[in-house]
Protein backbone atom coordinates (compact mmCIF):
# COMPACT_ATOMS: atom_id res chain seq x y z
CA UNK A 1 0.00 0.00 0.00
CA UNK A 2 1.39 3.39 -0.95
CA UNK A 3 0.43 6.50 0.97
CA UNK A 4 0.30 9.73 -0.91
CA UNK A 5 0.31 13.08 0.86
CA UNK A 6 -1.48 15.89 -0.86
CA UNK A 7 -0.73 19.47 0.16
CA UNK A 8 -3.66 21.79 -0.12
CA UNK A 9 -2.64 25.16 -1.53
CA UNK A 10 -3.54 28.26 0.44
CA UNK A 11 -6.89 29.48 -0.70
CA UNK A 12 -6.55 32.63 -2.73
CA UNK A 13 -8.68 35.57 -1.69
CA UNK A 14 -11.71 36.17 -3.73
CA UNK A 15 -11.81 38.94 -6.22
CA UNK A 16 -14.24 40.83 -4.03
CA UNK A 17 -11.82 40.73 -1.08
CA UNK A 18 -8.94 41.91 -3.25
CA UNK A 19 -11.02 44.83 -4.43
CA UNK A 20 -12.02 45.63 -0.85
CA UNK A 21 -8.45 45.60 0.49
CA UNK A 22 -7.16 47.73 -2.38
CA UNK A 23 -9.96 50.27 -2.34
CA UNK A 24 -9.21 53.91 -1.35
CA UNK A 25 -11.83 53.73 1.39
CA UNK A 26 -10.09 50.77 3.02
CA UNK A 27 -6.73 52.55 2.94
CA UNK A 28 -8.29 55.68 4.43
CA UNK A 29 -9.82 53.60 7.22
CA UNK A 30 -6.51 51.88 7.94
CA UNK A 31 -4.69 55.22 8.01
CA UNK A 32 -7.32 56.60 10.37
CA UNK A 33 -6.94 53.65 12.73
CA UNK A 34 -3.17 54.02 12.59
CA UNK A 35 -3.58 57.70 13.53
CA UNK A 36 -5.87 56.75 16.42
CA UNK A 37 -3.33 54.23 17.70
CA UNK A 38 -0.47 56.71 17.41
CA UNK A 39 -2.34 59.60 19.02
CA UNK A 40 -4.25 58.00 21.89
CA UNK A 41 -2.88 54.49 22.48
CA UNK A 42 0.88 54.63 21.89
CA UNK A 43 2.60 55.81 25.09
CA UNK A 44 -0.71 57.15 26.33
CA UNK A 45 0.64 57.78 29.83
CA UNK A 46 4.01 59.16 28.73
CA UNK A 47 5.37 61.94 30.94
CA UNK A 48 5.09 65.29 29.14
CA UNK A 49 5.26 68.11 31.63
CA UNK A 50 3.83 71.43 30.49
CA UNK A 51 6.78 73.87 30.30
CA UNK A 52 6.49 77.56 31.18
CA UNK A 53 6.08 80.01 28.33
CA UNK A 54 9.12 81.47 26.60
CA UNK A 55 8.05 85.03 27.39
CA UNK A 56 5.39 86.57 29.65
CA UNK A 57 3.01 87.45 26.80
CA UNK A 58 0.11 89.89 26.73
CA UNK A 59 -1.24 88.96 30.16
CA UNK A 60 1.86 90.50 31.75
CA UNK A 61 0.67 93.98 30.71
CA UNK A 62 -2.22 93.94 33.16
CA UNK A 63 -0.28 92.48 36.06
CA UNK A 64 1.59 94.49 38.70
CA UNK A 65 5.30 94.87 38.22
CA UNK A 66 6.24 92.28 40.84
CA UNK A 67 3.96 89.63 39.30
CA UNK A 68 4.97 90.08 35.67
CA UNK A 69 7.88 87.60 35.83
CA UNK A 70 5.41 84.94 36.93
CA UNK A 71 3.25 85.45 33.85
CA UNK A 72 5.14 82.62 32.14
CA UNK A 73 3.15 80.26 34.38
CA UNK A 74 -0.19 81.58 33.11
CA UNK A 75 -1.20 78.25 31.42
CA UNK A 76 -0.64 76.38 34.67
CA UNK A 77 -2.68 78.99 36.55
CA UNK A 78 -5.55 78.64 34.07
CA UNK A 79 -5.58 74.87 34.48
CA UNK A 80 -5.55 75.30 38.26
CA UNK A 81 -8.44 77.76 38.06
CA UNK A 82 -10.42 75.28 35.95
CA UNK A 83 -9.69 72.61 38.54
CA UNK A 84 -10.99 74.85 41.31
CA UNK A 85 -14.18 75.41 39.28
CA UNK A 86 -14.68 71.65 38.95
CA UNK A 87 -14.05 71.31 42.70
CA UNK A 88 -16.73 73.89 43.52
CA UNK A 89 -19.20 72.22 41.17
CA UNK A 90 -18.48 68.86 42.82
CA UNK A 91 -19.27 70.20 46.30
CA UNK A 92 -22.31 72.06 45.02
CA UNK A 93 -23.81 68.96 43.40
CA UNK A 94 -23.07 66.64 46.34
CA UNK A 95 -26.08 67.97 48.34
CA UNK A 96 -24.04 68.28 51.54
CA UNK A 97 -22.61 64.76 51.50
CA UNK A 98 -18.90 65.22 52.27
CA UNK A 99 -17.89 61.68 51.30
CA UNK A 100 -19.69 61.98 48.01
CA UNK A 101 -18.10 65.38 47.36
CA UNK A 102 -14.60 64.08 48.08
CA UNK A 103 -15.12 61.03 45.86
CA UNK A 104 -16.37 63.21 43.01
CA UNK A 105 -13.43 65.57 43.52
CA UNK A 106 -10.93 62.76 42.97
CA UNK A 107 -12.50 61.85 39.64
CA UNK A 108 -12.97 65.43 38.42
CA UNK A 109 -10.00 67.38 39.76
CA UNK A 110 -7.58 64.48 39.15
CA UNK A 111 -7.90 64.38 35.33
CA UNK A 112 -7.61 68.17 35.11
CA UNK A 113 -4.37 68.26 37.09
CA UNK A 114 -3.06 65.24 35.18
CA UNK A 115 -3.20 67.24 31.93
CA UNK A 116 -0.15 69.17 33.18
CA UNK A 117 2.10 66.10 33.08
CA UNK A 118 0.39 63.29 31.13
CA UNK A 119 -2.13 64.86 28.73
CA UNK A 120 -3.27 61.77 26.78
CA UNK A 121 -3.50 59.75 29.98
CA UNK A 122 -5.62 62.52 31.48
CA UNK A 123 -8.13 62.07 28.65
CA UNK A 124 -8.49 58.36 29.34
CA UNK A 125 -8.75 59.01 33.08
CA UNK A 126 -11.48 61.57 32.47
CA UNK A 127 -13.37 59.31 30.06
CA UNK A 128 -13.35 56.46 32.57
CA UNK A 129 -14.33 58.86 35.38
CA UNK A 130 -17.54 59.97 33.64
CA UNK A 131 -19.61 56.84 34.51
CA UNK A 132 -17.98 56.69 37.95
CA UNK A 133 -19.05 60.25 38.74
CA UNK A 134 -22.48 59.48 37.27
CA UNK A 135 -22.89 56.60 39.74
CA UNK A 136 -21.49 58.57 42.70
CA UNK A 137 -23.65 61.59 42.00
CA UNK A 138 -26.78 59.61 41.15
CA UNK A 139 -29.97 60.68 42.87
CA UNK A 140 -31.21 57.36 44.29
CA UNK A 141 -34.54 58.67 45.48
CA UNK A 142 -36.21 57.70 42.21
CA UNK A 143 -36.08 61.08 40.51
CA UNK A 144 -34.45 60.31 37.15
CA UNK A 145 -35.64 63.35 35.28
CA UNK A 146 -32.91 65.75 36.36
CA UNK A 147 -31.28 65.80 32.94
CA UNK A 148 -27.77 65.28 34.38
CA UNK A 149 -27.12 62.22 32.28
CA UNK A 150 -24.71 60.90 31.10
CA UNK A 151 -22.65 63.83 32.48
CA UNK A 152 -22.97 65.02 36.03
CA UNK A 153 -22.28 68.76 36.39
CA UNK A 154 -18.82 68.11 37.84
CA UNK A 155 -17.82 65.65 35.11
CA UNK A 156 -19.36 67.97 32.50
CA UNK A 157 -16.95 70.73 33.50
CA UNK A 158 -13.99 68.40 34.09
CA UNK A 159 -14.21 66.52 30.80
CA UNK A 160 -14.69 69.74 28.82
CA UNK A 161 -11.60 71.24 30.44
CA UNK A 162 -9.60 68.05 29.82
CA UNK A 163 -10.58 67.97 26.15
CA UNK A 164 -9.62 71.61 25.69
CA UNK A 165 -6.26 71.38 27.48
CA UNK A 166 -5.23 68.11 25.81
CA UNK A 167 -6.21 69.48 22.38
CA UNK A 168 -4.09 72.58 23.02
CA UNK A 169 -1.13 70.39 24.02
CA UNK A 170 -1.36 67.94 21.09
CA UNK A 171 -2.68 68.53 17.60
CA UNK A 172 -6.03 68.86 15.76
CA UNK A 173 -6.17 65.19 14.77
CA UNK A 174 -5.95 64.15 18.40
CA UNK A 175 -8.77 66.56 19.24
CA UNK A 176 -10.96 64.96 16.57
CA UNK A 177 -10.30 61.48 17.94
CA UNK A 178 -11.06 62.54 21.50
CA UNK A 179 -14.37 64.06 20.45
CA UNK A 180 -15.24 60.93 18.44
CA UNK A 181 -14.54 58.63 21.40
CA UNK A 182 -16.53 60.89 23.69
CA UNK A 183 -19.42 60.74 21.21
CA UNK A 184 -19.19 56.94 21.13
CA UNK A 185 -19.43 56.86 24.93
CA UNK A 186 -22.40 59.24 24.87
CA UNK A 187 -24.29 57.13 22.31
CA UNK A 188 -23.52 53.94 24.24
CA UNK A 189 -24.71 55.45 27.51
CA UNK A 190 -27.87 56.75 25.83
CA UNK A 191 -28.69 53.38 24.30
CA UNK A 192 -28.17 51.50 27.57
CA UNK A 193 -29.64 53.77 30.25
CA UNK A 194 -31.12 56.73 28.45
CA UNK A 195 -34.68 55.40 28.74
CA UNK A 196 -34.61 56.09 32.50
CA UNK A 197 -34.36 59.86 31.89
CA UNK A 198 -36.78 62.34 30.40
CA UNK A 199 -33.87 64.22 28.81
CA UNK A 200 -30.07 64.09 28.72
CA UNK A 201 -27.14 66.46 28.28
CA UNK A 202 -25.23 64.35 25.75
CA UNK A 203 -26.05 66.51 22.73
CA UNK A 204 -25.39 69.84 24.53
CA UNK A 205 -22.06 68.55 25.79
CA UNK A 206 -20.97 67.27 22.37
CA UNK A 207 -21.98 70.58 20.81
CA UNK A 208 -20.08 72.69 23.35
CA UNK A 209 -17.06 70.36 23.17
CA UNK A 210 -17.04 70.57 19.36
CA UNK A 211 -17.00 74.37 19.51
CA UNK A 212 -14.19 74.41 22.07
CA UNK A 213 -12.08 71.89 20.17
CA UNK A 214 -12.69 73.73 16.89
CA UNK A 215 -11.49 76.99 18.39
CA UNK A 216 -8.39 75.35 19.88
CA UNK A 217 -7.60 73.58 16.60
CA UNK A 218 -7.93 76.84 14.66
CA UNK A 219 -5.54 78.53 17.08
CA UNK A 220 -3.06 75.66 16.72
CA UNK A 221 -3.24 75.78 12.93
CA UNK A 222 -2.78 79.54 12.97
CA UNK A 223 0.19 79.31 15.32
CA UNK A 224 1.81 76.63 13.17
CA UNK A 225 1.25 78.76 10.06
CA UNK A 226 2.79 81.80 11.76
CA UNK A 227 5.81 79.78 12.85
CA UNK A 228 6.24 78.39 9.34
CA UNK A 229 5.96 81.85 7.82
CA UNK A 230 8.49 83.22 10.31
CA UNK A 231 10.90 80.39 9.59
CA UNK A 232 10.45 80.89 5.86
CA UNK A 233 11.07 84.61 6.18
CA UNK A 234 14.22 83.93 8.16
CA UNK A 235 15.47 81.49 5.53
CA UNK A 236 14.54 83.90 2.75
CA UNK A 237 16.35 86.78 4.43
CA UNK A 238 19.41 84.58 4.98
CA UNK A 239 19.39 83.41 1.36
CA UNK A 240 18.88 86.97 0.13
CA UNK A 241 21.82 88.11 2.21
CA UNK A 242 23.99 85.31 0.87
CA UNK A 243 22.93 86.09 -2.70
CA UNK A 244 23.67 89.78 -2.22
CA UNK A 245 27.04 88.93 -0.73
CA UNK A 246 27.91 86.67 -3.67
CA UNK A 247 26.76 89.31 -6.14
CA UNK A 248 28.91 91.91 -4.44
CA UNK A 249 31.91 89.58 -4.41
CA UNK A 250 31.34 88.90 -8.10
CA UNK A 251 31.28 92.63 -8.80
CA UNK A 252 34.48 93.13 -6.84
CA UNK A 253 36.15 90.24 -8.67
CA UNK A 254 35.16 91.70 -12.03
CA UNK A 255 36.51 95.12 -11.11
CA UNK A 256 39.75 93.67 -9.75
CA UNK A 257 40.07 91.55 -12.88
CA UNK A 258 39.86 94.67 -15.01
CA UNK A 259 42.37 96.53 -12.83
CA UNK A 260 44.93 93.71 -12.66
CA UNK A 261 44.50 92.85 -16.34
CA UNK A 262 45.21 96.46 -17.27
CA UNK A 263 48.44 96.52 -15.26
CA UNK A 264 49.58 93.14 -16.59
CA UNK A 265 48.96 94.31 -20.14
CA UNK A 266 51.06 97.42 -19.49
CA UNK A 267 53.87 95.25 -18.10
CA UNK A 268 53.81 93.00 -21.17
CA UNK A 269 53.84 95.95 -23.58
CA UNK A 270 56.66 97.74 -21.78
CA UNK A 271 58.70 94.55 -21.55
CA UNK A 272 58.31 94.03 -25.30
CA UNK A 273 59.22 97.63 -26.16
CA UNK A 274 62.09 98.03 -23.72
CA UNK A 275 64.86 96.38 -25.86
CA UNK A 276 64.14 98.79 -28.70
CA UNK A 277 64.83 101.81 -26.53
CA UNK A 278 68.46 100.78 -26.02
CA UNK A 279 70.97 100.70 -28.88
CA UNK A 280 72.61 97.28 -29.20
CA UNK A 281 71.18 95.85 -25.97
CA UNK A 282 73.03 92.88 -24.45
CA UNK A 283 71.60 89.47 -25.28
CA UNK A 284 71.02 88.76 -21.59
CA UNK A 285 68.91 91.93 -21.27
CA UNK A 286 66.86 91.03 -24.34
CA UNK A 287 66.20 87.54 -22.99
CA UNK A 288 65.27 88.97 -19.60
CA UNK A 289 62.71 91.32 -21.11
CA UNK A 290 61.38 88.50 -23.28
CA UNK A 291 60.99 86.31 -20.20
CA UNK A 292 59.19 89.13 -18.37
CA UNK A 293 56.81 89.57 -21.31
CA UNK A 294 56.14 85.82 -21.55
CA UNK A 295 55.41 85.58 -17.85
CA UNK A 296 53.15 88.65 -17.97
CA UNK A 297 51.21 87.26 -20.92
CA UNK A 298 50.93 83.84 -19.24
CA UNK A 299 49.75 85.43 -16.00
CA UNK A 300 47.25 87.53 -17.91
CA UNK A 301 45.93 84.44 -19.69
CA UNK A 302 45.56 82.51 -16.45
CA UNK A 303 43.90 85.49 -14.78
CA UNK A 304 41.35 85.76 -17.57
CA UNK A 305 40.75 82.02 -17.52
CA UNK A 306 40.25 81.76 -13.75
CA UNK A 307 38.40 85.00 -13.07
CA UNK A 308 36.49 84.93 -16.33
CA UNK A 309 34.00 82.53 -14.78
CA UNK A 310 32.55 85.32 -12.66
CA UNK A 311 31.39 87.19 -15.73
CA UNK A 312 27.87 86.65 -16.93
CA UNK A 313 27.35 85.58 -20.50
CA UNK A 314 25.95 88.98 -21.41
CA UNK A 315 28.58 90.91 -19.45
CA UNK A 316 30.64 93.38 -21.41
CA UNK A 317 33.75 94.99 -20.05
CA UNK A 318 33.34 98.75 -19.66
CA UNK A 319 34.97 100.88 -22.30
CA UNK A 320 35.94 103.56 -19.78
CA UNK A 321 38.49 102.83 -17.03
CA UNK A 322 37.30 101.99 -13.54
CA UNK A 323 36.37 105.09 -11.50
CA UNK A 324 38.72 106.58 -8.92
CA UNK A 325 38.50 109.33 -6.33
CA UNK A 326 39.28 111.83 -9.12
CA UNK A 327 35.83 111.02 -10.54
CA UNK A 328 34.09 111.68 -7.23
CA UNK A 329 33.03 115.20 -8.21
CA UNK A 330 30.99 113.78 -11.09
CA UNK A 331 29.28 111.36 -8.70
CA UNK A 332 28.43 114.18 -6.29
CA UNK A 333 27.02 116.23 -9.14
CA UNK A 334 24.73 113.37 -10.11
CA UNK A 335 23.36 112.92 -6.59
CA UNK A 336 22.84 116.67 -6.28
CA UNK A 337 20.69 116.53 -9.39
CA UNK A 338 18.73 113.74 -7.70
CA UNK A 339 17.92 116.11 -4.83
CA UNK A 340 20.61 115.27 -2.27
CA UNK A 341 22.44 118.24 -0.76
CA UNK A 342 25.94 116.82 -0.33
CA UNK A 343 29.17 118.45 0.78
CA UNK A 344 32.71 117.16 0.23
CA UNK A 345 35.62 117.87 2.57
CA UNK A 346 39.17 116.70 1.80
CA UNK A 347 41.96 116.80 4.39
CA UNK A 348 45.61 115.83 4.14
CA UNK A 349 47.97 115.77 1.19
CA UNK A 350 46.10 114.49 -1.85
CA UNK A 351 48.09 111.80 -3.60
CA UNK A 352 47.54 108.96 -6.02
CA UNK A 353 46.66 105.71 -4.29
CA UNK A 354 46.63 102.15 -5.60
CA UNK A 355 43.83 101.73 -8.09
CA UNK A 356 42.13 99.02 -6.01
CA UNK A 357 41.96 101.37 -3.00
CA UNK A 358 40.63 104.26 -5.05
CA UNK A 359 38.05 102.06 -6.75
CA UNK A 360 36.82 100.65 -3.42
CA UNK A 361 36.68 104.13 -1.87
CA UNK A 362 34.64 105.39 -4.81
CA UNK A 363 32.19 102.47 -4.56
CA UNK A 364 31.81 102.90 -0.80
CA UNK A 365 30.96 106.60 -1.17
CA UNK A 366 28.60 105.74 -4.02
CA UNK A 367 26.73 103.10 -1.99
CA UNK A 368 26.56 105.30 1.12
CA UNK A 369 25.03 108.19 -0.84
CA UNK A 370 22.60 105.79 -2.53
CA UNK A 371 21.48 104.59 0.90
CA UNK A 372 20.96 108.22 1.96
CA UNK A 373 18.77 108.86 -1.08
CA UNK A 374 16.81 105.66 -0.45
CA UNK A 375 16.36 105.73 3.32
CA UNK A 376 16.74 109.40 4.33
CA UNK A 377 14.83 111.52 1.79
CA UNK A 378 15.37 115.22 2.28
CA UNK A 379 18.42 114.79 4.50
CA UNK A 380 21.75 116.40 3.73
CA UNK A 381 24.99 114.48 3.49
CA UNK A 382 28.66 115.14 4.06
CA UNK A 383 31.58 113.22 2.54
CA UNK A 384 34.89 113.52 4.36
CA UNK A 385 38.07 112.16 2.75
CA UNK A 386 41.24 112.11 4.78
CA UNK A 387 44.65 111.29 3.31
CA UNK A 388 46.74 110.10 6.24
CA UNK A 389 50.15 108.53 6.48
CA UNK A 390 49.01 104.92 6.68
CA UNK A 391 46.07 104.98 4.32
CA UNK A 392 42.80 106.64 3.44
CA UNK A 393 39.97 107.60 5.78
CA UNK A 394 36.35 108.02 4.70
CA UNK A 395 33.37 109.32 6.60
CA UNK A 396 29.95 109.64 5.01
CA UNK A 397 27.28 111.05 7.31
CA UNK A 398 23.72 112.14 6.62
CA UNK A 399 21.30 114.18 8.69
CA UNK A 400 17.86 113.22 9.98
CA UNK A 401 14.97 112.48 7.65
CA UNK A 402 12.94 115.58 6.81
CA UNK A 403 10.59 114.22 4.13
CA UNK A 404 8.22 111.29 3.76
CA UNK A 405 9.20 108.95 0.94
CA UNK A 406 6.41 107.75 -1.31
CA UNK A 407 8.70 105.63 -3.46
CA UNK A 408 7.83 101.94 -3.26
CA UNK A 409 10.91 99.90 -2.44
CA UNK A 410 11.77 96.62 -4.02
CA UNK A 411 12.03 93.50 -1.80
CA UNK A 412 15.82 93.75 -1.71
CA UNK A 413 15.84 97.37 -0.59
CA UNK A 414 16.00 98.41 2.99
CA UNK A 415 17.63 95.19 4.15
CA UNK A 416 21.13 96.56 4.78
CA UNK A 417 22.72 94.72 1.85
CA UNK A 418 24.60 97.84 0.74
CA UNK A 419 26.49 97.71 4.02
CA UNK A 420 27.34 94.09 3.27
CA UNK A 421 29.01 95.09 0.03
CA UNK A 422 30.95 97.85 1.78
CA UNK A 423 32.23 95.46 4.40
CA UNK A 424 33.33 93.02 1.69
CA UNK A 425 35.43 95.71 0.02
CA UNK A 426 36.90 96.91 3.30
CA UNK A 427 37.67 93.34 4.42
CA UNK A 428 39.34 92.59 1.08
CA UNK A 429 41.76 95.47 1.62
CA UNK A 430 42.33 94.67 5.31
CA UNK A 431 40.63 97.85 6.51
CA UNK A 432 38.16 98.75 9.22
CA UNK A 433 34.57 99.93 9.02
CA UNK A 434 32.03 101.15 11.57
CA UNK A 435 28.43 102.17 11.03
CA UNK A 436 25.68 103.49 13.25
CA UNK A 437 23.30 106.33 14.05
CA UNK A 438 24.57 109.74 15.13
CA UNK A 439 23.31 112.11 17.79
CA UNK A 440 20.38 114.19 16.66
CA UNK A 441 19.32 111.71 14.00
CA UNK A 442 21.05 110.52 10.88
CA UNK A 443 23.54 107.81 10.08
CA UNK A 444 27.25 107.60 9.44
CA UNK A 445 29.67 105.22 7.75
CA UNK A 446 33.32 105.43 8.79
CA UNK A 447 35.99 103.52 6.85
CA UNK A 448 39.76 103.27 6.98
CA UNK A 449 41.61 101.67 4.07
CA UNK A 450 45.29 100.94 4.74
CA UNK A 451 47.82 101.76 2.02
CA UNK A 452 51.34 100.35 1.93
CA UNK A 453 54.19 102.86 2.05
CA UNK A 454 55.70 103.83 -1.34
CA UNK A 455 59.27 104.29 -2.46
CA UNK A 456 60.67 107.54 -3.68
CA UNK A 457 60.27 106.58 -7.34
CA UNK A 458 56.52 106.16 -6.83
CA UNK A 459 56.40 102.35 -7.06
CA UNK A 460 54.72 100.22 -4.51
CA UNK A 461 56.94 99.09 -1.78
CA UNK A 462 55.33 95.70 -1.93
Amino acid sequence: MTETTHTQPNPRPKRGDEALFSSPEFRVAMDALAGLRADLFHDAFAYRALPPRDRPGRIARVLPGRLRPYAVWAPHALVGAAGMLALLVSFASSRGDLIQALAMTVFTLGPILLTLVRPVGAFWFSLVSIPVVAVIGQNWDGDYGSGNYPWQPASFVAHLVVLTVVAARTRPRTAAWMWALTAVYAMGAESLFGNRYFNSNAVPFLFVAALALLMVSMLLVRRAAEQEVTAQQTVTAHERSKRTLLEERTTIARELHDVVAHHMSVVAIQAEAAPYRVENPPEELTKAFATIRENAVAALTELRRVLGVVRAEDYEAPDAPQPTLADLDGLLANVREAGLDVEKVVTGAVRELPQGVELSAYRIVQEALSNTLRHAPGAGARVEIGYVLGGLGLRIVNGPVTEVSFVKQTPTEGAGHGLTGMRERVSMLGGEMTTGPVDGGGYEVTVFLPVASTNEDGGDGA
